[in-house]
């Protein structure tokens, strides 16, 4: 270049504008120069002649690397200057106190506006198409948020849903159809049980989020999709890799922003919310009247794992309600599910609900000051170490827990 070297422009450029990514292309074939870029800053470096779709595909992952890092910084201030969330309206439908829980709204207002893939991991019954749809609501869009599930769709039959045909591409295709992803355009895909998609499925999606074209079937044309992609699983997808069930090119592709929703029995302090939705929502339905929820059934709740997580507590409030007359709720048909599902009781002493455990005195008979101090270590160990839902457990309030705490620990206040 006359008057001046690449080399200096580039570090020019990388000193007061970091944040733009440089391609740099020459006609000199050096590794010592090209070793120099890319110390200097540089994002790539092509020697001329470059071919086209280098070219563009060099572009394209610039562009989606500084969009990444323009996130990783609005997350950074979202989430550690900024405790508060700036649109509470879009979690309204998901109930919870957790902190874990709010953490991850504050990152969906991060990564809402971000048109990069997201991957939503979570067991069976956590809500995460509740999660997609907050996500879907942060990011904006005036496109429609269209669902689909990807369970024991295969081949042709997910290509034919997603990206649509036309008339004759097979038998019975009559009237050419647009496919989902164009239903989707301006909007959000969520995508469903991810890990269930075969291999020669897995190929087309990695086509889409790569090079955001597809081909309907029966034809050679491609049509471009600007619709955001966010997909979901129950499955390890980190173990399908390993016994070559998923592809790894596709898992990394669609991991740029990635939620781990916690199971129930991890936000057990979110128990009480959840059983008080659940119970006014069947009341609304079923057309039932309850006028108490016993605190008791709040620590029965909180002893079982929930392995169907938040799907499983919903339905086991509304098959209760079904059974309901009137007055106060019943926990009995609560206790026979438990049974039933082999979780660990608490016993009825009375009319109080107190947690299932041997004590044995060998040498002398403990003083009562030591059996609480048991019971508030053991209800501490089963919340997980969370105050509230240690208090759920013992049948008291934080505030009577944390006083308790203070008497058999001094030191510690």
């Amino acid at each position: 270049m006359p008057y001046i070297k690449g080399e200096t422009i580039l570090e020019n450029i990388n000193h007061h504008h970091p944040e733009i990514p440089v391609i740099v292309i020459t006609g000199a074939m050096n590794v010592d120069t090209a070793v120099i870029c890319m110390k200097n800053g540089a994002y790539d470096y092509m020697v001329k002649p470059v071919e086209k779709s280098r070219l563009i595909f060099g572009v394209r992952n610039a562009i989606e690397h500084r969009m990444v890092r323009r996130q990783m910084n609005v997350l950074e201030e979202k989430i550690l200057r900024t405790p508060e969330l700036t649109y509470p309206d879009i979690f309204a439908s998901i109930i919870t106190v957790s902190e874990r829980m709010e953490n991850i709204f504050r990152y969906i207002e991060s990564i809402g506006p971000s048109p990069m893939p997201a991957l939503i991991l979570g067991e069976s019954g956590t809500g995460k198409e509740l999660i997609s749809r907050a996500i879907h609501d942060a990011s904006g869009r005036k496109g429609k948020f269209v669902v689909v599930n990807s369970a024991g769709i295969e081949g042709s039959l997910f290509a034919d849903s997603l990206f649509g045909h036309r008339k004759g591409a097979f038998t019975g295709a009559d009237v050419s159809r647009a496919g989902l992803i164009e239903e989707a355009a301006g909007g959000t895909l969520f995508l469903d049980e991810i890990g269930e998609l075969d291999f020669h499925s897995q190929t087309s999606l990695l086509r889409l989020i790569q090079q955001k074209e597809y081909y309907q079937l029966g034809s050679d044309i491609p049509r471009m999709s600007n619709a955001r992609i966010i997909t979901a699983t129950n499955a390890d997808l980190s173990a399908k890799i390993s016994k070559g069930e998923f592809r790894k090119d596709l898992f990394y592709r669609i991991k740029t922003h990635q939620i781990d929703l916690p199971p129930l029995r991890d936000r057990r302090e979110d128990i009480p919310a959840l059983v008080c939705h659940f119970v006014n929502e069947a009341k609304t339905v079923l057309n039932k009247d309850v006028s108490v929820i016993p605190d008791a059934l709040y620590a029965l709740l909180a002893s079982y794992s929930f392995p169907g997580n938040i799907r499983e507590l919903q339905a086991l409030v509304f098959d209760a309600i079904s059974c309901h007359g009137t007055g106060p709720l019943q926990i009995n048909r609560f206790r026979d599910y438990l049974i039933s599902q082999n979780a660990p009781m608490p016993l009825q002493a009375d009319t109080d609900d107190v947690e299932t455990f041997t004590l044995s005195f060998p040498d002398r008979f403990p003083q009562l000051k030591e059996i609480e101090e048991i019971c508030i270590k053991r209800a501490f160990r089963k919340a997980n170490g969370n105050q509230n839902t240690a208090a759920i457990l013992l049948g008291i309030s934080q505030s009577t827990l944390s006083r308790r705490l203070k008497i058999l620990n001094p030191s510690a206040g």
